[in-house]
């Protein structure tokens, strides 16, 4: 996991958590309400604990999301360049959903049925004015149904490694604190500048572009680089056929020119040789007349 992944999960809970103040919103109000009669020293101690429990909560997802990237999609990506594409093609999913494509609203209504069946548990939490209690309190919080929240999830699912997609969620879940602790004045403030420079539909293409680099940029640069090697090993295969030929007609004429006075030297010696067995053939013939 590399440090662009949780900037980009932690831009993504910032600018993502105007969005999800919709529906966290009435749950904050809620836990305000029921801490009413604490002092403000123990409030804040309170409001820190039970978002202590969220980022728990969220851990503990990204850790389950994790766990279900290595034991499902690692085996089938073992030495293949998927684990890269997958992680690209999730960015851009991620970052189409913060355009305000509605592609995760059947997963929040699957959600909120979970949500509605945790409905008991989430009573007995109230009021909140202990700790455990505050802290049970987050870390239910952790499931309330909520598209931003699955999308990361999703993220840290093609991390393929349990610490990683814990540690993607927790600093997801660090980027929504801010707009969820603000006072009223700082909330609106924090939504008026977010919606009126767009800064969630802006980081959600920088995720696409990210994506589209992550998936596509390394196969473009590897087809490149493929055909730039094969054109220089089909250069090195011709100039090296070239330099061979030229050496083979080098080493063949210096072989000729090498030859030919030796073989003009062993034919002339053979000639001297047969001229003088021959002279010496007539010197016995003309010994044995006088012979006679």
């Amino acid at each position: 996991m590399t440090m662009a992944l949780l900037v980009a999960a932690l831009l993504m809970g910032f600018f993502g958590s105007p969005h999800c103040l919709g529906m966290c919103g009435g749950l904050v109000t809620a836990f305000g309400l029921s801490m009413k009669d604490v002092s403000p020293t123990k409030r804040r101690a309170l409001v820190a604990t039970y978002h202590l429990g969220r980022l728990i909560s969220y851990a503990l997802l990204g850790l389950v999301a994790g766990l279900i990237g290595v034991t499902v999609l690692a085996p089938l990506m073992q030495g293949n360049s998927m684990p890269r594409i997958l992680l690209g093609l999730v960015l851009v999913f991620v970052g189409v959903t913060m355009l305000g494509a509605p592609f995760l609203t059947k997963l929040e209504r699957f959600g909120m049925r979970f949500w509605q069946y945790l409905s008991p548990l989430r009573q007995k939490v109230f009021p909140l004015n202990t700790f455990p209690r505050a802290l049970t309190a987050g870390l239910l919080w952790g499931f309330l149904p909520c598209g931003l929240v699955y999308g990361a999830l999703l993220i840290a699912v093609v991390a393929h490694n349990p610490l990683s997609g814990a540690a993607l969620m927790f600093v997801f879940g660090l980027g929504t604190i801010p707009m969820l602790v603000a006072t009223h004045e700082t909330v609106g403030w924090l939504r008026d500048k977010i919606g009126r420079f767009r800064l969630r539909q802006l980081n959600g293409a920088v995720m696409v572009l990210s994506g589209l680099a992550v998936a596509v940029v390394p196969m473009v640069m590897a087809n490149m680089h493929g055909g730039h090697g094969s054109g220089h090993a089909q250069m090195d295969h011709s100039s090296h056929s070239a330099m061979m030929s030229e050496t083979d007609a080098h080493d063949m004429d210096q072989m000729n020119h090498d030859m030919t006075p030796a073989m003009d030297h062993d034919m002339q010696d053979m000639d001297n040789h047969m001229d003088h067995s021959m002279h010496d053939m007539g010197d016995d013939a003309t010994s044995m007349h006088h012979a006679q």
